[in-house]
């Protein structure tokens, strides 16, 4: 499953901000460093984004610079907000979980009085795997101890979450660059998900 990317050019005339902007919100840290993709063409070497997750960033960006200066928005748009955490009913009142699969969750997670950003992206990636079908419950323990033991591994670089399944027998992992993986034959690839555009759409959830 290859990435969906944007080019720069294609990026500026959607977007209609300036190459200044653009790159005035990279120094910033607005806009991640890992997100400017190098990528050789016809013209040369050109620069491309991941599509779904730039066009939400810049929208968001656009529509905080009048009100909070681009070192508050800096903040607001960090990859893992560290103070923020949500109690059981926030979860439920944000939409983040319904309140059967937050049983599972807890009963796997265990519970506190109040969940932690990773914790809250752990249980949103999950619902949106249970409300597609792609996994089972046993297959769901295995994602949440997966993501739970290596997420942070990753110091918050972009990471794929993989699950494939071969002869009935399911496995799971994460990964920088799940573009160069290559399986056993008849090894079925039940999803590849991008967790970076996970963050993003919960942030927009959580705004």
């Amino acid at each position: 499953m290859e990435e969906n990317l944007i080019s720069k050019k294609e990026l500026l005339d959607l977007t209609g901000i300036s190459y200044g902007q653009l790159y005035r919100w990279k120094r910033k840290q607005l806009i991640p460093e890992d997100w400017f993709i190098k990528k050789s063409s016809f013209t040369g070497q050109e620069t491309f984004f991941p599509k779904d997750q730039i066009l939400a960033r810049i929208d968001k960006i656009v529509n905080m610079k009048d009100d909070l200066s681009l070192d508050d928005i800096a903040v607001k748009v960090s990859p893992s907000p560290v103070n923020l955490s949500l109690t059981k009913k926030e979860l439920l009142d944000k939409q983040i979980v319904t309140a059967m699969n937050l049983d599972f969750i807890t009963q796997n997670m265990g519970e506190m009085k109040s969940y932690p950003f990773n914790a809250v992206l752990f249980m949103f990636v999950l619902e949106k795997l249970f409300r597609a079908g792609n996994i089972n419950l046993d297959e769901g323990k295995l994602v949440l101890q997966v993501l739970a033991d290596n997420f942070d591994k990753f110091a918050d670089k972009p990471c794929e979450l993989v699950f494939i399944r071969k002869l009935g027998i399911s496995s799971c992992l994460l990964s920088q660059d799940s573009s160069r993986m290559y399986f056993e034959k008849n090894t079925n690839v039940i999803f590849k998900m991008n967790i970076a555009s996970c963050m993003e759409e919960l942030k927009i959830k959580l705004t």
